[in-house]
C-alpha cells in the first residue's frame, strides 16, 4: 500500500458513514467541498446559507495552503523541506510555534515515543540507508527550539523532521477555527483527521484488516486514527516507528477522540506503540483526550472513556 493509498484508507475508515450527521428539515443548505492536501483527498462539509459558506470555504482553502506551504513533505518548496535541507529556519510564525508546542507536549507525555526527528530513521528504512547513522540522529530534545533570545529553530547534525503525524490535524484545527469565526455552527472538516463544529456527527472506527470496529459520535470534537499495518516502508518496519526501535506496534489500529485534531493526530500515532496502562497515564497528562479506541491484531476492541 503506497502513501496515497494509506492516507486515503485512513480518511475513509475514520469517516466511514454511519450517516454523516443528524439533520432536521430546518437544517440550512449543505455544501461539501473536496480537494487534495498533504498527498491525500480532503473534504469539508458544512451547513449554512451560501452567502456565508462560499467566502468561508475560500478562507479555509487559504488556510490549508498555508499549512501545506509550511509542513508538507510532498512539496519541494515547503518550509519543512527547506529546514531539513538547511538544518534550520531563522524565524518561525504562529503556525510553526503552535505545531512545535503541541509536538513538545506530546513528546513529553509519551516519554519520547512521539518524536518528529523520526524522519531520518523513516528514510533509512524506506530507501535502504545507514540505519545506525539514522538512529544516532534521533532526539527531539536535541533540536534547538524557539526560546529567549532565539526566534528560529535549528536541527542537530544529521537530523530531519517530519510532522506527518500532526500537521494534518493542526491544519484541520485551523480550518475549523476559520469556519467557526465565519459564524458556521454545523461543520465537519476531514483532512485525514476529523474535527467538527456542532453535531452530532456519526463516524466509524475501522481497522485495515478487521474492518469497522466501532462508531464514534462527535459534537465539537476531533477524531484521528492510526494503523501501523496500513503501510510497510520496508520488510521489517511499518510506517509507525519506535524512535529507539525497541518496541513493535502493540495495536493494529488506534482511534483518539479529543478536543483538537492535532492532539488526536499526534497521540494516535504514538499510542500504537504503548501499553494500555501507558496510554491511560499519558492521556491524563494531555489535556483534552476523551476517548481511546484500541483494536488488537485479532480485531478485538478496547474502548476507553477518560
Amino acid at each position: 500500500m503506497n502513501w496515497l493509498t494509506r492516507r486515503r484508507f485512513l480518511a475513509v475508515s475514520a469517516c466511514a458513514a454511519l450517516g454523516a450527521s443528524a439533520r432536521s428539515q430546518d437544517t440550512p443548505q449543505r455544501v461539501t467541498w473536496q480537494g487534495v492536501a498533504f498527498g491525500a483527498d480532503i473534504r469539508i462539509t458544512l451547513d449554512g446559507p451560501e452567502q456565508i459558506t462560499r467566502p468561508a470555504l475560500a478562507r479555509a482553502r487559504l488556510e490549508i495552503e498555508a499549512y501545506e506551504a509550511r509542513f508538507s513533505l510532498f512539496r519541494a518548496d515547503s518550509q519543512l523541506v527547506q529546514l531539513n535541507a538547511q538544518g534550520g529556519l531563522p524565524d518561525l510564525d504562529r503556525r510553526w510555534h503552535d505545531i512545535v508546542q503541541v509536538s513538545d507536549s506530546l513528546h513529553e507525555a509519551t516519554e519520547g515515543l512521539f518524536d518528529p526527528t523520526i524522519q531520518s530513521l523513516w528514510l533509512a528504512h524506506a530507501y535502504g540507508l545507514d540505519l545506525q547513522a539514522a538512529r544516532s540522529a534521533i532526539g527531539w530534545q536535541n533540536v534547538q527550539l524557539p526560546g529567549p533570545g532565539r526566534r528560529g529553530l535549528r536541527l542537530a547534525s544529521g537530523q530531519a523532521l517530519t510532522f506527518n503525524g500532526i500537521a494534518q490535524g493542526a491544519a484541520t484545527d485551523a480550518v475549523r477555527q476559520v469556519l467557526r469565526e465565519a459564524g458556521l455552527t454545523h461543520v465537519l472538516v476531514d483532512i485525514g483527521e476529523t474535527a467538527t463544529i456542532g453535531g452530532p456527527w456519526h463516524l466509524g472506527f475501522s481497522d485495515p484488516l478487521a474492518g469497522l470496529r466501532a462508531s464514534v459520535r462527535l459534537t465539537d470534537a476531533a477524531f484521528a486514527v492510526s494503523s501501523p499495518g496500513a503501510l510497510q516502508i520496508s520488510a521489517s518496519a511499518s510506517h509507525i516507528l519506535d524512535p529507539s526501535e525497541q518496541r513493535l506496534p502493540k495495536w493494529a489500529s488506534v482511534g483518539v477522540v479529543a478536543t483538537d485534531a492535532a492532539l488526536a493526530d499526534g497521540f494516535s500515532t504514538a499510542a500504537c506503540l504503548m501499553t494500555e496502562a501507558a496510554l491511560r497515564s499519558a492521556a491524563r497528562r494531555l489535556d483534552g483526550v476523551t476517548r481511546l479506541l484500541l483494536a488488537d491484531a485479532q480485531g478485538r476492541l478496547t474502548d476507553i472513556t477518560l
